[in-house]
């Protein structure tokens, strides 16, 4: 299952339209407004790029699990209530609050970014833009494509914790494609990023129902390859008693090192997924052979991964004037 035109950068055509490069038809209707090397263009932050890119290396040399907490933030923030960094702001009752992103990190990155660009460019460089362009230099960092990030973003003037409604890592395949395309994407889409569970962590508590209660039926889940479940089982206690920790487990073992790998759709192929999400790509027709494809062909898994990193990236975006430029990504300005 190939989306026309496959090959990154075959498939993100750059239109020309006075001198600056515009995404074509295969981002979403939001990202219209946004363009390629924006501070460039407006002569507001020229090398803002460069400077992000300096910080995250820094982070990422240290701390190699810092790819998989700025996706995971990325997600959070532009699945929920578009790319407006409203994920950032720090209060009571915010997107940050919510039960739901409880373990989210790498919001010291951020910080420390918005800082060093506050520093060069005041007032020019919007938290939601930093955070993508993060995102893509992480991703690039630990072995993945680099793709355009378009820019232009505004941020956004409030984050509320009612809007959260990102799904359960048990949901059902036809209730995960349905949240996707509520947000403007489609079924490639969501196959192609949940290839972002190729690394990271998650908490047992997400998939004890799957070893031990799957479907209330009071047994593990089936599909899921003995091995597997063996060694889960050693790491996820079925009660955790009061006070005693969640554990943190990898959403891919065959990836301590959390590199950009396939691996995860190998996996996912041979019944050994950690996610029941995750697992239900290979009995979703179509996911399943995109799931074998990329399984084969990390080439084709990279360009998929960049065009739907970008599709996300241009969901419910501000431009012009809506929304404002934060001086401090934690809160919004006086």
């Amino acid at each position: 299952m190939k989306r026309e035109g496959c090959v990154f950068l075959s498939f993100v055509v750059l239109l020309t339209i006075s001198g600056v490069e515009v995404a074509a038809t295969g981002l979403p209707s939001e990202s219209a407004p946004l363009i390629r090397h924006y501070y460039k263009v407006h002569n507001t932050c020229a090398n803002v790029e460069p400077f992000i890119r300096h910080q995250v290396k820094t982070f990422w040399d240290k701390d190699k699990t810092i790819t998989p907490k700025l996706i995971k933030l990325l997600y959070a923030d532009c699945m929920v209530n578009g790319c407006d960094a409203s994920i950032l702001l720090d209060g009571n009752n915010t997107e940050k609050t919510s039960p739901k992103n409880r373990g989210l990190a790498a919001f010291a990155l951020i910080d420390i970014v918005k800082r060093v660009v506050e520093s060069r460019c005041p007032g020019a460089v919007s938290c939601a833009d930093i955070l993508n362009i993060a995102v893509r230099d992480a991703v690039y960092f630990s072995g993945g494509p680099s793709y355009p990030v378009f820019l232009g973003r505004r941020d956004g003037l409030k984050s509320e914790a009612s809007w959260v409604d990102l799904p359960s890592p048990s949901i059902s395949w036809e209730s995960a494609l349905a949240y996707f395309t509520s947000k403007g994407l489609n079924l490639q889409d969501m196959g192609t990023l949940l290839g972002g569970h190729m690394m990271g962590r998650t908490r047992c508590s997400n998939i004890v129902d799957r070893l031990y209660n799957f479907n209330n039926t009071g047994k593990p889940d089936p599909t899921m390859e003995k091995t597997t479940l063996s060694s889960l089982q050693k790491q996820c206690p079925k009660k955790v008693k009061l006070g005693q920790p969640n554990p943190l487990i990898n959403l891919n073992p065959e990836n301590p090192t959390h590199k950009f790998t396939n691996s995860y759709y190998k996996r996912v192929l041979a019944n050994k997924s950690v996610l029941g999400v995750d697992q239900q790509l290979r009995y979703g027709g179509d996911t399943y052979e995109l799931t074998d494809q990329f399984a084969n062909y990390l080439g084709d898994f990279k360009g998929e991964f960049a065009f739907s990193m970008s599709r996300m990236g241009g969901l419910k975006v501000l431009t012009g004037n809506k929304g404002e430029i934060r001086r401090n990504c934690r809160i919004v300005n006086k």
